[in-house]
């Protein structure tokens, strides 16, 4: 496996602390109590950057496939990398758009490869799909670090490690959000209808949250899921997609959509039809990722609550490499801290020391 030479400076052991944020979601990766703290970790993560010194040493070369810029969590995740990966840090970011194409992403890779770059994070557009262009990679001793989503290959040396979200536990926060909200109002034995504005098919906040949800649907018999499209993770396609709900389906109590953007196109969608949304509206609207624009649409009475995933990753990928450079062993599987928020809380206060 390739590596560059690099002063004792520079392999420097870093600390991280990604965003741990409060919540009462019962899984092993939240704590409960106040959520203010999430947003001064967050922004603490999002300033942590891996000590080193450029001048001491040759550059780590990393090659970065992005999905694209589809919503507002990605433009953070990218911020997040391109903040990390810098020269003053030791770094040269080769970094790459995919667009939303995985053709586009396994001609980044192959690039990377040939430019012999030492090493490469992927946050993959869909699971499947992989295995050949990996395996280019570890033909060439270039170690590959996936973000945000997983691959599903045959073969997990394929890659180092993978940071991210436990999408299937965000998905079950959500279910256990939408019973105690229900029940708070007085409706928790009534027939609820709900629909799903999927995220991206395939990718893997799209199967972890809809597997999440669909596993609190079996403990609830009086909730009905009408209908689950995807959104593609963008406000247009979601708005579009609810406008289809909207005309097939009469009576709609919760929309569960699979991200932020998503939901403030499906709430555009709702408004346009003449009906309201929020916690004074007709329809309960949840989403995922907890984007600023999200607190905004809470504090508006558009949005209910919206599930947290930490898009904060270039530290904590910066750190896997450090420790890689150093000749140890990481952790494959390395979930972030994440929460949710919700209309109950102090939105303003949290909002103002949010880093996204």
């Amino acid at each position: 496996m390739k590596r560059k030479v690099l002063s004792a400076f520079l392999i420097a052991a870093m600390t991280l602390s990604m965003a741990a944020c409060g919540g009462g979601n019962g899984g092993s990766d939240s704590t409960g109590g106040d959520s203010a703290p999430a947003a001064d970790e967050a922004e603490d993560t999002d300033d942590a950057e891996p000590e080193g010194d450029a001048d001491s040493g040759e550059l780590i070369t990393v090659g970065y496939a992005q999905v694209g810029a589809e919503s507002d969590w990605r433009t953070a995740n990218t911020e997040s990398f391109k903040s990390t990966f810098t020269e003053e840090n030791g770094y040269k970011l080769i970094f790459d758009d995919a667009q939303q194409k995985q053709e586009n992403q396994i001609k980044a890779i192959r690039s990377f490869i040939q430019q012999e770059v030492d090493y490469i994070v992927v946050a993959p557009v869909v699971e499947t799909g992989w295995e050949t262009v990996l395996e280019e990679a570890k033909e060439a001793g270039i170690p590959v670090i996936l973000s945000d989503r997983m691959m599903d290959v045959s073969d997990d040396s394929l890659f180092e490690a993978w940071v991210g979200g436990n999408f299937v536990l965000e998905g079950e926060t959500c279910g256990d959000w939408i019973a105690e909200y229900l029940e708070d109002q007085g409706r928790g034995d009534e027939e609820i209808n709900m629909v799903t504005i999927q995220g991206t098919i395939g990718a893997s906040a799209q199967v972890g949250r809809t597997e999440g949800m669909a596993n609190k649907l079996k403990e609830h018999s009086n909730w009905k899921m009408l209908d689950m499209q995807s959104g593609e993770f963008t406000q247009a396609k979601g708005q579009e997609v609810m406008e289809s709900f909207l005309k097939s389906y009469d009576d709609i109590d919760v929309v569960i959509c699979e991200n932020d953007n998503e939901a403030f196109g499906a709430i555009d969608a709702i408004k346009a039809a003449g009906k309201s949304c929020g916690p004074d509206g007709d329809i309960i609207v949840v989403s995922f990722d907890s984007v600023k624009a999200a607190f905004e649409s809470m504090i508006a009475g558009d949005l209910n609550a919206t599930f947290e995933c930490n898009p904060l990753h270039g530290p904590r990928v910066a750190e896997i490499i450090q420790k890689l450079e150093a000749g140890e062993t990481v952790d494959k599987i390395q979930y972030v801290d994440e929460s949710y928020f919700d209309t109950s809380m102090d939105l303003e206060s949290i909002l103002a020391e949010r880093a996204y």
